[in-house]
Order: C-alpha cells, then structure tokens, then sequence
C-alpha cells in the first residue's frame, strides 16, 4: 500500500455524457429511505437502522438473508458505519459469520463486495442499464457475510450528510458547492451529497479504527445476536481482508481477543458488550510491515517468476540500499517506532512529534525503495498490466448511484469508492510505519486463531516475496512453528480435478499460499482458487486439498521453495471508466473528456457516431455462471492434467490495475 489518494468518482444515472451535469442533490427524506431503527439491546446509545435491500443484489437463492444499513455510535463526531450482510447459500454454511474488509486506507469494502467475493456481481443488461447476477464463487458460499465500510466517511459510511461537488477528471470533491472552474464542460463537474470530508471526523490509526469497528459491531451483533455464532461452533467469526488489510486484520483481531479477555476477567461489564470468537484471520495480499517486506520491492521488479525486468540493475541496486543505508527507509521506522513506543503508546494518533517522524519513514520508503518501479510504466496491482489498468470492469460505480439502488439499499449518500480525506488522515499519523505487526500475529496463532496468508504473484505493490517473508517471521514468532512450519514443503493448491491454482506451505493453524497468474486483489483474478482457499481456511481443512485434517499434527510436504516461473500475459486494452477517469483513461481519453467529445455507455467512454452493449439476452448467455451454486471441492488425487505453471494455460487470467500514480489500496 502506498498513498498519494483522491476520492472516488461520484456516480449519478448513467446516461451520455452530455447528460451528467443533471446530477444533482438528493431530496430523499428519512421517512421515504423505509429505515427501521432500533436501539443496541445492551447499550441505547447505539442506534441501528436496517432495511432489506430488495432488488440491489440478485443472490443465488431468494431464500438468503439481506440485510443493509447503518450502525450509529455516539462519540466525539457522529458516525454511522454502513454494513451488508449477506446470509449463507445453505444451512450448513449458516453457522458460521465472516467479516470482509477492504483497505486504503479509505476503500470501500463495496469494491470488494462487487468485484472480488460478494454473492452478486453488475452486468450491463442494454444500453445504460444494469441488472445483477449471482456469483459463481461468491464467499457466501461458504458462510454469512458482513461487509462493512470503515473508517468512518469510507464509501457509505458517513458522519454528516453533506451536499457537494465533483470534478470527474481529478475526482476531487468540493465542500461546500462550487461552480465549475471555466476549463471544465458542464459534463464532467457534478453535484452530489457525501459526507462532510471533515479530516477529523474519522479514525486516523489503526489502532483508533479498530475500537471504532469493535463497538459498531457491539451494536450489530448484539441486535442481530443469531449471527454471532455459538461458543461450541468450530467456525465462529472470521476477519478476511486486504492490502491495508495487513494493518486492519492483525490490529482489529487483536483487539477482539483483547475486550474478549477484559470480559472475562471482569473489567468490562459482559452486560454492556459481545463476545467476537474470532476463528480465522485471512490477509490477502497484505502489506503488514515494511520492516521486513520492503528489501523485497526491488526484488519483484526484476526478479519475479514471470521473467520481467521492470527496472534495470542500477534502479534495483539504489532502491535497495535506500532500505538499509543510514537514515533510510529502515532506520527511520525503527526511530518512529520508538517514538510510538515512548511517547504515543495508545496510537493515538494525537502526538505532533510522533506523527511528523512516522511520516517521513513513510515518505521514505515509498519514494526511495518502492517507486522506482514506476519508471516500467506498469500497474502496481499486476505486473503483467501497463497502465492505465481498468481492471475490473467499474460499471458497478455507475449502478450504486442510481435512484432505483439507493432507494433499495436506504441512502441520500452519492458513493464514492475512496474518501482521501481519510487516507489523509493516515498518512499524517504515519500509520503505516507506526507498528510490527507481527508479535499480533503470534498473539493470535498463539491463542488458536487460524491465520492464512494468501498472495496473488503478479501483485507489486504487497508482493508474495515480502509476504512469505512475513510467513516466516511469524513462524520464528511462535515456538511450535519455528521448525515445524519453515521445515514444511510447498504443496499444490487444487482447486478442481483438473486444476492446480498455486502452492501452499501449512503447519497446524498457519498456512501460506502464493496464488498462480493473480495480482493484487485475488478474487477478482482467481475466483475459484480464492474461494477454495478461504473456505479450506474458515473451516480448519487442509488448504491444499480441502480434506479434514487434524491441525495439531498437520503439514503440508513438497519443494522448500514456491519458485515455479510463469508466462507474462500481454497487457490487456484498457476501458476508459468515466467513475473512474484518473485511473483508467489515457492522457487522449481525458483530453476527449475535457473536449466535450464521445460518448459514455455503461459507464464507458467510447467513440464514433453510434455506441451499443450488451443486450439482457446476450448477458444470459455470456455469463460465467454455472448451475451449481454451492458446495466446496475435496481432492482425493492431484490432477493429472493439471496447469503447468510455466505454460500459463489452464489457469484462469483475470487482470486488475490502476495507474501507479494512485498507489492506493483498496
């Protein structure tokens, strides 16, 4: 993760582009959003307020749970944490409740919902219309899902609605209202309504973060108290998360196991509070800390499996000893560090000294270990991708601001996949070099949580060298893994009876894996092996066969190393996303933007005299759905005709990216 953040692009109807100025504020009451609001059983200050959203998010059955709203905690600023939950395919997946996270920080866990694993994704169903479909291995597949949008601001998580403008080329947003500079057409400048974009209405550590989800989901589990599973449920709650996630997954856990032992011994009111029974830890992709992940940038730029030279020698060999030169990007996370440690404990966030030198070990190692990969002109998210990536598809953008979503779901909110105001906030603390993540990770595996690391390979930005890194500092961590899980071979990940989607290391309750042909965001490139994995993970399987084993003993035998190279796919064709512009359109697209020329449809910028898409018939018969809905694979033999890594057939190529300039996770 790395931040130089703007927000996301406001999203009105969907018409041709000389139709956008039309946005404009909402004028939705409360009454006519249809809310029912009801008070925390165990504490009326917290206020929930719910609808099911019917129509937003065509599930595999019509029998599954939704569930869509706000969670408002009284506090220093107001917050109202938005969530959709999402019940299982299938009783036996129903007994169990995972929490997905997106990162940013400042990324709307909606991305996640709708590109990687939720249960539906958006289609174009005819010109400028959307419908939306079930997904083939969406995560509720295997179990109860809330996705939640944090911190506070984060995309339908707001403090103050407030009404606003947004320049689509820059995807700044204006508070209050302005006019539209005279170099902008009246197309690309629209009204709206967000939130305040107050920079201290919301969480600016993690640390902070975590308490302020830890009571929203007081709050949710304690109305909602037959979604939090039952103590003797080997399933319970799982946190699943990315990117930023590195941060938010450890931090957020840790805290859960924290308030779970204040209950116990007596120091918090088990009256007043829930107990989060936390059974598995998954990071995807995860920047967890640039102590021991950073030297592994300028590795992943010229020494990846897939044979690409990113930087030449020199670039590598200057980035590199910009980590480990005096006062470079090592020694000043170890000075900020210990002025956490002195002087900011809590992190809080609140200590000017402290901030000011975690900034700049931030500014550091990004500008100096980490960005001379720009000069390849490729995707930090996927190798393989120049830049402008539009991975994936952005339509969903358009969708979640039409009338006919909002109404369903309950909102006046304009969405915005990204808040910057909040990314701000972060990068001001330093949050990002503030804290080892490691010794949380131990805590957890040390007290039973499974912990599951799983990382696409053409990933740059949280590569899988630096992660298996990670694997192995957290191994060293713990003594029951220290020889066993590092002694532990690399075994295929099979993902069907044909199909081997990477290799894992597993001892016990830590597994490893290095996802084939994926890049940053996992499920959006490898759905089925992602899913394999999160359900092998959730439910204490083996992670390479998804057969039932005992943890206590299990360990995964093959190579030392996950070395196996690969082909490169050629860069696909980007789609100029007009929600989406900075990112996915080319300098001679935004010049046509600005101009005044082409067409949009669906959300897509396009040229010449006429524009088409898809017609609803036509997305029927193109999709990727299959008729089995639900159920997980168990391998009884590895595949004979399995993928061989190094031909790239067979394997499932899915491609993500943005402009390196964003250097953001979601």
């Amino acid at each position: 993760m790395r931040l130089n953040c703007i927000d996301a692009v406001l999203v009105a109807t969907t018409t041709l582009m000389t139709c956008f100025a039309q946005a404009q504020f909402s004028n939705t009451t409360f009454d006519d959003l249809n809310l029912t609001t009801i008070s925390s059983p165990i504490d009326p200050n917290i206020k929930i307020s719910y609808k099911v959203p019917r129509g937003a998010c065509n599930t595999a059955f019509e029998s599954q749970t939704q569930y869509t709203g706000w969670v408002s905690v009284p506090g220093d600023f107001p917050t109202n944490t938005f969530f959709w939950f999402v019940g299982a395919r299938d009783q036996q997946a129903n007994s169990s409740l995972t929490i997905w996270l997106n990162g940013g920080p400042g990324s709307s866990s909606m991305f996640g919902f709708f590109t990687e694993n939720g249960p539906c994704e958006v289609v174009d169903d005819g010109i400028d219309t959307f419908t939306t479909i079930a997904r083939e291995w969406g995560w509720d597949r295997a179990s109860n899902c809330l996705f939640i949008d944090q911190p506070n601001q984060v995309g339908l998580s707001y403090d103050v609605l407030t009404n606003g403008s947004i320049d689509l080329l820059t995807n700044n947003i204006y508070i209050p209202p302005a006019e539209a500079p005279n170099s902008l057409p009246s197309n690309a400048y629209m009204n709206g309504t967000f939130s305040s974009m107050n920079v201290n209405n919301t969480s600016n550590t993690t640390e902070t973060a975590a308490v302020a989800i830890y009571h929203m989901l007081t709050g949710f589990l304690s109305a909602f108290p037959d979604l939090n599973p039952p103590e003797d449920n080997i399933l319970g709650v799982n946190l699943f998360t990315e990117s930023y996630g590195g941060k938010y997954g450890p931090t957020f856990a840790h805290k859960w196991e924290e308030m779970n032992a204040s209950r116990t011994n007596g120091s918090m009111s088990n009256s007043t509070t829930v107990k989060i029974r936390l059974a598995s830890l998954g990071i995807i992709n995860g920047c967890i800390d640039d102590l021991i992940q950073a030297p592994y940038y300028p590795v992943m730029a010229r020494n990846n499996p897939y044979g690409l030279t990113a930087i030449n020698s020199i670039r590598a060999q200057m980035a590199n000893s910009s980590f480990y030169t005096d006062g470079g990007c090592r020694d000043l996370i170890n000075q900020c560090r210990a002025a956490v440690a002195s002087q900011d404990p809590d992190n809080t966030g609140a200590v000017p000294y402290v901030n000011s030198v975690c900034e700049s070990a931030y500014n550091s190692c990004t500008d100096n270990v980490m960005l001379p990969y720009s000069d390849a002109g490729r995707s930090v998210y996927d190798i393989s991708a120049l830049v402008p990536d539009s991975f994936p598809p952005k339509r969903y953008l358009e969708y979640m601001n039409t009338p006919a979503f909002q109404a369903a779901i309950g909102t006046r909110l304009n969405y915005t996949e990204t808040n910057s105001q909040v990314a701000a906030a972060f990068v001001a603390t330093g949050d990002y070099e503030r804290e080892a993540m490691v010794p949380k990770l131990a805590s957890l595996l040390d007290a039973g949580v499974r912990v599951g690391l799983i990382y696409g390979d053409r990933d740059y930005i949280c590569n899988w060298l630096g992660g298996e890194a990670v694997s192995l500092a957290l191994a060293q961590s713990v003594p029951n893994y220290s020889e066993s899980f590092v002694s532990s071979g690399y075994a295929p990940i099979i993902v069907n009876d044909t199909y081997i989607g990477g290799v894992v290391r597993q001892f016990g309750n830590l597994s490893f894996s290095r996802i084939y042909q994926a890049g940053h965001f996992v499920p959006a490139y490898q759905p089925a092996t992602a899913f394999q994995v999160f359900a092998r993970i959730i439910r204490g399987d083996s992670v390479s066969t998804g057969e039932n084993i005992d943890l206590s003993t299990y360990n995964t035998t093959g190579d030392a190393n996950a070395t196996s190279s690969l082909n490169l796919p050629t860069s696909p064709e980007p789609t100029c996303w007009i929600r989406d512009i900075p990112d996915s359109c080319s300098e001679e697209q935004q010049s046509m933007i600005l101009n005044g020329e082409g067409f949009v449809v669906n959300g897509a910028l396009q040229t010449g005299s006429t524009a088409s898409a898809p017609s609803a018939t036509t997305v029927t018969a193109t999709s990727t759905m299959t008729t089995q809905l639900t159920g997980l694979f168990t391998a009884t033999a590895t595949p004979s005709s399995a993928a061989s890594p190094n031909k790239g057939s067979g394997v499932g190529i899915f491609r993500l990216g943005a402009a390196a300039a964003a250097m953001l996770i979601l």
